[in-house]
């Protein structure tokens, strides 16, 4: 992997885009630096690399949302995350780089539709209160998700909105549960050979745009109108995951 020009280009962007994700902003956006290095460097290495980071932000993200999580919601997306977690585990280690960028990309995709359908009120995520075992079941999903792709927020997501959260309660409990289904991640990653010296020197350089992503998104929390960052992230989601998508396929 070289970094060159074309890297910090699009990596220090696709960082600190990530950390205002899950900063502020429920995480459920934060994989599209993944999407984004996928473009130029193997989606394992792309995975490698943000899997640290993305743990480096949870934790910079547990101190201004503690305590503030709905507890029953949060335990059962980590418990469904174990399962979630292997299945991801078992599928990286049976397919190959095509397969994932197509993975990648189709996740993008889909999540833009998500939420674009979302906003349009073509689809509604109907109020069911709390359900142990739709938790379960969206922690399964996302521990899925996540593992391939860092992209579990879209399935935790309907299951947080379908309890009527207040937003900062949504945050806090995506960034308690995703703080645990990432650190699942970091064992089986290591053992499949994800990480490198590459990846850890990618990260040092990543970092700083990342932290900084995440103090602003903590503030953009409160004060930002969510529309804007969206509209960027899902532009930028687009792209990528067409691209992806045809790099897989051809």
């Amino acid at each position: 992997m070289e970094f060159d020009l074309t890297f910090f280009a699009l990596a220090l962007p696709a960082a600190f885009i990530s950390g205002m994700a899950k900063g502020g902003f429920g995480g459920g956006a934060a994989f599209v630096a993944t999407a984004i290095l996928a473009l130029f460097i193997p989606p394992a290495t792309a995975l490698g690399i943000m899997l640290p980071l993305l743990m480096i932000a949870d934790v910079a993200t547990l101190r201004p949302f503690w305590g503030k999580w709905h507890w029953p919601s949060a335990k059962a997306l980590m418990i469904g995350g174990v399962p979630g977690v292997v299945l991801g585990a078992l599928l990286y280690k049976a397919t190959n780089p095509d397969v994932l960028r197509v993975l990648i990309g189709a996740i993008s995709l889909g999540f833009v539709g998500f939420q674009i359908a979302r906003a349009q009120e073509w689809i509604a995520v109907a109020q069911t209160g709390f359900s142990n075992r739709n938790g379960l079941i969206a922690g399964i999903v996302s521990g899925f998700t996540s593992f391939v792709s860092h992209a579990g927020g879209p399935p935790a997501a309907i299951f947080l909105l379908a309890q009527g959260m207040s937003k900062t309660t949504y945050q806090a409990t995506t960034v308690i549960a995703f703080w645990a289904i990432n650190a699942m991640k970091a064992v089986p990653y290591a053992f499949l050979g994800v990480f490198s010296w590459e990846t850890l020197r990618a990260d040092l350089y990543m970092l700083p745009p990342l932290l900084i992503g995440v103090a602003l998104g903590v503030y953009a929390h409160r004060a930002m109108p969510e529309r804007y960052f969206f509209l960027l992230t899902y532009a930028l989601l687009l792209g990528a995951g067409g691209k992806l998508i045809y790099d897989g396929l051809t």
